[in-house]
Parts: C-alpha cells; sequence; structure tokens
C-alpha cells in the first residue's frame, strides 16, 4: 500500500475519528448538498440513516443514463452515493468505492448484504477498496474499464491532485465521463492556510484555483470541461471567516468527458443537435451543463467539442447531430449571454464554453 503522507494521516483522523456526524463539521462547505433530483431523493429514502448521517459531500454528482454501467466512487466514505448509484446502474451494473478511513468504509461494507436485498438483488453490485485516490491501479482497477466516474467533496483533499487526475483518466473508457461535486477557489489559497488541518478537513485548505484546475485538466489532454452547477459558500463559521475570509469559495458540480477530438476552443462547424426527450427525468429539456440547455426536439447550433460530447459517449442515443467537422466556419460563440449578468460573484462559468 502506498506510504501515508502526513496530510493523509490527518484527514484519517479528521474523518475517522474526530467528525462523528455532520453535526460535527465546522462549517456549511461539506453541508451545501444542492436539491437532489426526485429520483434520487426516492432512493435516499431506502438507504440506512448511518451512511447518510456519517457522509459529508457538497453536492449530488449522480448523472443520468447509468443502467448498466461500471461506476467508480472516488473518496466514496459510507457509501451513500455508491449505493445511490447501485440502484441506477441496475443488478446488472457495478459500482466500486474506494476511500483511506476504516471507520468510514466499514459502514458501507456491513451494510452492502442488505440493500441488495431492499433493492431486489441477487447478490451485492457493490464493492468497496480500501486505498487511495492518487493510486487506483494498486486497487486493481485497470485501464479503460470505468465508464463513470463520481465523487463528492474529495478530490480537493488530495495532497497531489495531478495524480487522483492521471488516474482517473487512465481508468475511464474512451467517452466516459468524469461527473463531481467539490469546492474551488476564486483564488490561490495561501500555502500557510493549505496547511491547516481543520481548514483542510473542512475542504477549505486544498480547495483548486478554477484557473489551476482548467490548466491540469488540459495538460491531461481534457481541455474543455464544463460546469454543471455553481454556488458560492458562506462559511457560517466567524473564526474561520476570520482566518480564511479572503478566499472566495465554491460547490461546484463538473462534468469532462474523456475524448480525444476536443479541441482547446469552441470551433464552428455548423453542427446541428436535436435531442430526443429520451432520457428519464428530463422530457421537456436536458442540460448538459450550465449553459447548454437542449428543448426537447427543437435543433440547435452547437460547437464541434459539444457535437462530440453528444455523439460520442452514452448521450448518443437520445440526440440527433447533423453535420461534421468538413468545414470550418471560425469560432463558436458559447457564451452563457444571459448568464452572465446573473451573479457578478460567481466569476468565470468554467471550460471553453464560457
Amino acid at each position: 500500500m502506498k506510504t501515508l503522507s502526513k496530510k493523509h494521516n490527518k484527514l484519517k483522523d479528521y474523518y475517522g475519528l474526530i467528525l462523528r456526524g455532520a453535526h460535527d463539521l465546522k462549517t456549511n462547505t461539506c453541508r451545501c448538498n444542492r436539491e437532489a433530483p426526485s429520483e434520487i431523493k426516492e432512493i435516499l429514502k431506502e438507504i440506512d440513516h448511518e451512511i447518510v448521517n456519517k457522509f459529508y459531500g457538497c453536492g449530488s454528482p449522480i448523472p443520468p443514463l447509468l443502467n448498466g454501467c461500471t461506476v467508480l466512487d472516488l473518496g466514496c466514505g459510507t457509501g451513500r452515493d455508491v449505493y445511490i448509484a447501485s440502484k441506477l446502474v441496475g443488478e446488472n451494473g457495478y459500482v466500486i468505492g474506494v476511500d483511506m478511513t476504516d471507520e468510514q468504509l466499514e459502514v458501507g461494507k456491513s451494510r452492502a448484504e442488505s440493500m441488495a436485498k431492499k433493492f431486489g438483488y441477487r447478490s451485492p453490485n457493490v464493492d468497496f477498496r480500501k486505498g487511495y485516490i492518487e493510486d487506483l491501479n494498486i486497487l486493481g482497477i485497470e485501464n479503460e474499464s470505468i465508464d463513470v466516474v463520481i465523487s463528492n467533496c474529495v478530490i480537493n483533499l488530495s495532497p497531489t491532485k495531478s495524480e487522483v487526475f492521471k488516474e482517473i483518466f487512465r481508468v475511464l473508457k474512451q467517452g466516459g465521463e468524469l461527473y463531481f461535486s467539490d469546492i474551488f477557489a476564486g483564488r490561490r489559497v495561501p500555502e500557510h492556510l493549505s496547511e491547516d488541518p481543520v481548514l483542510h478537513g473542512e475542504c477549505l485548505g486544498g480547495a483548486m484555483y478554477l484557473e489551476d484546475f482548467r490548466r491540469l485538466l488540459n495538460k491531461l489532454g481534457c481541455p474543455d470541461y464544463r460546469t454543471v452547477t455553481k454556488s458560492r459558500i458562506a462559511l457560517g463559521n466567524p473564526e474561520i471567516e476570520k482566518k480564511i475570509g479572503m478566499v472566495d469559495f465554491y460547490s461546484m458540480t463538473v462534468r469532462a468527458f474523456k475524448l480525444d477530438d476536443l479541441e482547446d476552443t469552441c470551433e464552428d462547424y455548423g453542427q446541428i443537435a436535436v435531442y430526443k426527450g429520451t432520457i428519464t427525468g428530463h422530457p421537456h429539456y436536458f442540460n448538459l451543463d450550465d449553459h447548454h440547455r437542449f428543448i426537447s426536439n427543437k435543433p440547435m447550433l452547437v460547437c464541434s467539442n459539444t457535437a462530440s460530447m453528444l455523439q460520442r459517449t452514452r448521450l448518443r442515443e437520445h440526440f440527433a447531430v447533423h453535420g461534421d467537422r468538413t468545414i470550418h466556419y471560425g469560432p463558436f460563440n458559447c457564451a452563457p449571454a444571459a448568464k452572465k449578468s446573473e451573479n457578478p460573484d460567481d466569476g468565470r462559468s468554467g471550460g471553453v464554453c464560457c
């Protein structure tokens, strides 16, 4: 097993010994869950109370269209999102949860049989593995074996985020998706504050500066990520506000696809996409991100990157994309015109379509 760093040790103590439930958190950072879709709310009613109560997150990183998929949850904790995904992938799907904290893993593992029975499965379709999200290879997670990677307010905690994202894109299949919720910063967190164990444990000290995140993904061959949701965080703790209140923090849900034809800016090839209205729970429209809403049966001009995301991923059965990259018409304006003035505190909305 990979040698523990000092930060890993401190985090294990924070999440395994100090925090006994959401009430022990010192800020609102890991309690800023957005309203979950109705389908997920219904699944949550079936999940054991202890799993939910001892789970810490900042969003709802569960994308649609998971039936039959192999899903990997990084930093799964007690397994709340693992079990949500377990229900959504169905009995023929599979969910792997990875975490380094024994106390949390024990909760998730102990419910595998009972949750399978609740869902009507003959046997569990979940697998909890103890390890580090920076080194998935040692856990037997092979190259291009995963359809969807999810994570809920965990990647910010990693001391070596570049290794985490390298591993993510290694294990994702071509056309696979990273869909995660996390805390980001509008400026780089001062180094002395990033070392503070409480600030780090509260998902503040390790929050990535948005532009550094963009640069890192671009370096790893993913030049276009999309912001699905974004909201500024009110810390709710005067003492911590005094320490780190000069930094603006955001809870964001982000999606990024592993595709080999994405460009580093939006280009216009005259392509058109039509949403068929066939994704469960989205009969009238589907939001690809915070500024691409596809109205059912309405033809919409799209940039080449968006066309690829709709054509070469599990979304492809639900969209008709017309045109190719034969003729180039110059740059494509993906700017969310109406959104620009809605919330000036939000800053940039992320990705190349911003």
